[in-house]
């Protein structure tokens, strides 16, 4: 294991600050002070089922390769009762005690679902469906407080969670469906944070996310969190997914970057962002950067350097959406077809030491 990241985490037990983690001398100007991270939901799955990640030709864990480039932080889907997906408790535990073991950062991510929740899904849980908003409510609540205890007596408590994934349209369906049920949507997002500070017990409590998808949409963030803080929504830091090909170029993520920095004075992390390293969104226009590896390298270092310059240091992170997988989606991870760490996984080389 190499010695210590340079960028900010958000510290383990700190509970007032984004504290710096130890750099070593010599460090390289280049290193974005941010936190730097991966959604890696589908990894122990892809490793289970035969797939090798190789760095310079070396066979190892895929969370060890990307430790060893500058990685701190992982992010870890969780779904109620999902029936095609890997992502249960007993399942997203164990992931969270290898990451642990490394000396990663946790950020839990509640679909609040049995399947994929985004703005165009966002279905409630099979056993939740006949249940009245007062019982919706308190099943979100109890929920969360037993998924979070689970992880606090498996001594991987969560650092960072997200209540809800994608929202921008609300969660769970039609109950808390925007923009008619505003009241029933931030009644189930304030039963989440409840029951997130509720199960971490004694112990320091997680900080709570709110995560959209409207990276480069000014008008879209300030028309979301209006409502939420109008409604006195007690969340610490906003998620933004930020894919160019849907959210827009690096001056718009940069300009709502700014106008959140500046509205909101909270931290704010792009909590999922990938690019392609071989020939997907840009097919019949010419995208921002080649769909190569170098072109995928070279968005990464862009995005993070964009972030990182975000007024009043608020710009906190940057996590790349499934890095390691051994289905279709290796085409915007961090990895080749034969398993081996492409360009872009150097990017924060210079962050360790």
């Amino acid at each position: 294991m190499r010695k210590a990241l340079c960028v900010l985490l958000l510290a383990v037990g700190c509970a007032s600050a984004w504290a710096q983690t130890a750099m070593p001398d010599g460090l390289a100007g280049d290193c974005p002070r941010i936190a730097i991270g991966a959604d890696v939901s589908f990894l122990a799955q892809a490793e289970a089922q035969g797939a090798v990640f190789r760095d310079n030709g070396v066979a190892m864990p895929g969370l060890e390769i990307l430790r060893r480039h500058g990685y701190g932080w992982v992010r870890l889907r969780i779904f109620n009762d999902p029936k095609t997906l890997p992502n249960n408790l007993v399942y997203t535990i164990a992931e969270a005690k290898h990451a642990k073991a490394l000396g990663f950062g946790l950020l839990l991510d509640f679909h609040y679902s049995d399947d994929w929740a985004d703005p165009s899904h966002q279905t409630t849980p099979v056993a939740w469906q006949k249940l009245k908003h007062k019982q919706l409510v308190e099943a979100v609540y109890t929920y969360t407080r037993n998924t979070i205890t689970a992880f606090r007596e498996a001594d991987v408590l969560p650092d960072m969670v997200q209540v809800g994934n994608e929202i921008t349209s609300g969660m769970l369906w039609p109950d808390g469906k925007l923009p008619n049920n505003w009241d029933n949507f931030t009644d189930l997002l304030k039963a989440g944070i409840r029951g997130v500070n509720d199960g971490a017990g004694d112990q320091q409590k997680p900080r709570a996310m709110l995560h959209i998808d409207q990276g480069g949409n000014s008008e879209t963030t300030q028309w979301f969190f209006a409502h939420i803080l109008a409604a006195h929504v007690p969340f610490d830091v906003i998620g933004q997914s930020y894919y160019p090909w849907w959210q827009g170029s690096l001056n718009d993520l940069k300009a709502n970057l700014t106008f959140m920095a500046t509205t909101y004075k909270k931290p704010i992390i792009v909590v999922e962002t990938a690019y392609s390293w071989r020939p997907d969104n840009y097919l019949k226009k010419k995208g921002p950067f080649p769909e190569t590896p170098d072109g995928q390298r070279d968005f990464l270092a862009a995005l993070a350097k964009v972030v990182a310059e975000t007024p009043n240091g608020l710009g906190r992170g940057v996590f790349w959406w499934e890095p390691a997988v051994n289905n279709d989606l290796m085409r915007r991870g961090l990895f080749d077809d034969k398993g081996e760490a492409l360009p872009a996984m150097h990017v924060f080389d210079s962050c360790m030491r």
